[in-house]
């Protein structure tokens, strides 16, 4: 049995319907670097007066919420990464992350009786999610997907949510 010679026509529609395809191994080759996008930088900001302003005033609306209260501190991070990726992915500008404010100072009152005392409750940080957070926003895995952000607004959440504003998916 012999192999039929395929045309240049079935060559073309082969070649057009993978123009778009990514290999996902390790040899992927890279264009030459004068023909490479430079890799975004870690906090540096991608919005303009007029967005940064709308913000301000809450007149944007969120395209997407996520809400971390009750999440640990590594759940909350996957959550938040796989959250900022999809919403990118879905053409999302503006998403809501709520972190919440945190637990009060007067805490230690709500605390349950038989846990240990701690000495330093009041010297701690309140809101680990609320301080994590930004921190996270401007690592290397969330570069290429945070334009910018901002305290949200009172209607939004305010202290206790942040707007992050994604970059286009390239």
């Amino acid at each position: 049995m012999s192999r039929r010679k395929t045309t240049d026509e079935e060559r073309e529609l082969f070649r057009q319907s993978f123009v778009e395809t990514i290999p996902i191994g390790a040899a992927v080759l890279k264009p030459p670097a004068s023909k490479r996008a430079k890799p975004p930088v870690a906090g540096e900001t991608g919005l303009d007066g007029r967005t940064d302003e709308r913000l301000r005033r809450g007149t944007l609306a969120p395209d997407a919420r996520l809400d971390l209260h009750g999440l640990t501190e590594r759940e909350a991070h996957n959550s938040l990464l796989l959250f900022l990726r999809t919403a990118q992915m879905r053409a999302c500008k503006l998403v809501l992350v709520v972190t919440g404010k945190g637990a009060r100072r007067d805490a230690v009152a709500t605390t349950a009786p038989d846990a240990p005392f701690d000495m330093e409750l009041h010297t701690r940080p309140r809101g680990v999610l609320k301080s994590a957070v930004p921190r996270w926003l401007k690592e290397r895995e969330f570069a290429g997907l945070v334009a910018g952000t901002r305290d949200a607004h009172r209607k939004h959440g305010g202290e206790g949510a942040i707007y992050i504003y994604l970059r286009k998916n390239r």
